[in-house]
């Protein structure tokens, strides 16, 4: 947890002279610590990295309060909100139970400062579920805008202005950017120095902060049964008969005879409970199933697509790339967790 109070100091550490980019973190009640001083910190590092000649980072942690208490109870010694070109806006937690709008009633002063520096022509720049509160303050209207997968939806219901990709990591449109959720600030942060330092010194960044920079997608961290379910009988039976053998050849008049409909009547009531089709439910499922192979056995790529019903491993790797981004090799190399004893060499 960070330390009470601590605060960035302003035109400290390398590169923070003439030619600094001004930084201003938007602090408010029970945001997320981690997200207020994650980006400033990874700035610091490429700050070092860059070195003292290099353009660095004046960063700052802002309010229009003048006392915040962010999560976990952190206190926060936090600064008037002046001209900054860029304007950081951290998440905050939005579980089952969170009233939103209440939560963005009571936030309606950052709202505000959120509206009046866009309008100043700053660049802002929301972390997570942070998206919410550039929504409430009018700026992801008419545009593209991304949040954390498991919230996108809630964020397209709420602003059906804006095109939401939840597969995006991070979107930047016409001077607004959204990022997806949690550690997706570094990603944001990686990019703002791979455009302010250059490719080489964000590159060596992420080297030394241990932190990936070729991440593109949140798709291979979506966990379905995370999502809100549909909620409608029909579709949630189908899509159970699906899961149960994802091995099986997909057979559309097979299906809808066993729930004695047609294949028409099925493809509507489907996609009208669900938004698509049971193919698609049934790929997503499958893509899943050979993820968790992937990342859990050691049977080879093509035994995995067998093991989901593609018996043609091409086939296979195609929609799995599409679905991940990643093709089943460089997925498995990427994201497998290997649960090992910790033995000394040599140890049995």
């Amino acid at each position: 947890m960070p330390e009470a109070g601590r605060q960035p100091r302003v035109g400290a550490g390398p590169g923070t002279g003439p030619g600094a980019l001004r930084v201003g973190v938007l602090a408010y009640p029970d945001c997320f610590a981690s997200e207020v001083f994650g980006v400033p910190d990874l700035l610091t590092m490429a700050g070092h990295v860059a070195g003292p000649d290099a353009p660095g980072y004046r960063v700052s942690v802002v309010s229009p309060r003048r006392r915040v208490t962010a999560s976990g109870g952190a206190r926060l010694d936090v600064r008037p909100l002046r001209d900054v070109d860029v304007l950081v806006v951290p998440g905050f937690e939005l579980g089952p139970g969170t009233d939103l709008d209440a939560r963005l009633a009571r936030l309606a002063p950052e709202a505000a400062a959120i509206r009046a520096q866009a309008a100043a022509g700053t660049a802002v720049v929301s972390l997570c579920v942070g998206a919410f509160l550039l929504a409430d303050a009018g700026l992801l209207d008419g545009r593209r805008a991304t949040t954390s997968w498991l919230h996108a939806g809630e964020l397209a219901r709420r602003c059906p202005a804006a095109d939401v990709r939840s597969e995006h990591m991070v979107v930047t449109d016409a001077g607004v950017t959204t990022t997806a959720a949690f550690s997706a600030m570094y990603d944001f942060a990686l990019d703002l120095i791979r455009r302010h330092n250059g490719a080489g010194v964000a590159r060596t960044t992420a080297r030394v902060a241990l932190v990936d920079d070729a991440r593109t997608s949140q798709t291979p961290y979506v966990d379905p049964r995370l999502l809100p379910r549909p909620g409608r009988e029909f579709s949630q039976r189908v899509m159970r008969r699906l899961d149960q053998d994802l091995a099986e050849r997909y057979d559309l008049t097979a299906l809808a005879d066993a729930f004695g409909v047609s294949t028409r009547t099925l493809l509507r009531r489907f996609a009208a409970e669900t938004g698509h089709s049971p193919l698609v439910h049934l790929q997503t499922s499958r893509v899943r199933r050979a993820r968790h192979l992937l990342e859990t056995t050691d049977r080879t790529i093509a035994a995995v697509g067998k093991a989901v019903g593609y018996q043609d491993a091409g086939t296979f790797a195609a929609l799995f790339a599409r679905h991940t981004g990643h093709r089943p090799g460089a997925y498995r190399a990427a994201f497998r967790r290997r649960a090992r004893a910790s033995v000394p060499d040599g140890g049995v």
